[in-house]
């Protein structure tokens, strides 16, 4: 698997780029590229689902979003005690 990073140009304007940060980038990768879902994504990058969507609208990423996905996503609320 090629996974392809797309770094936001206000990375070049931090004097830190921590591990949290390099999740982020990998799991927004990720989900753009279609290989996780909105759910898994958001644990990668250690958000909550609402706040990784955020993240991604910022960036004008798409949410592709499925029957699938939303079942996916009701359990991992469910889970969460959601």
């Amino acid at each position: 698997m090629q996974i392809i990073l797309n770094l936001p140009d206000t990375l070049n304007q931090t004097d830190t780029f921590n591990e949290t940060d390099w999740f982020r980038e990998i799991a927004i990768a990720l989900f753009q590229q279609e290989q996780i879902t909105l759910g898994r994504a958001s644990k990668i990058a250690g958000l909550h689902q609402l706040e990784f969507q955020q993240l991604i609208a910022d960036r004008s990423i798409c949410v592709h979003y499925d029957i699938e996905d939303l079942e996916i996503d009701l359990d991992s609320l469910r889970q969460d005690g959601w």
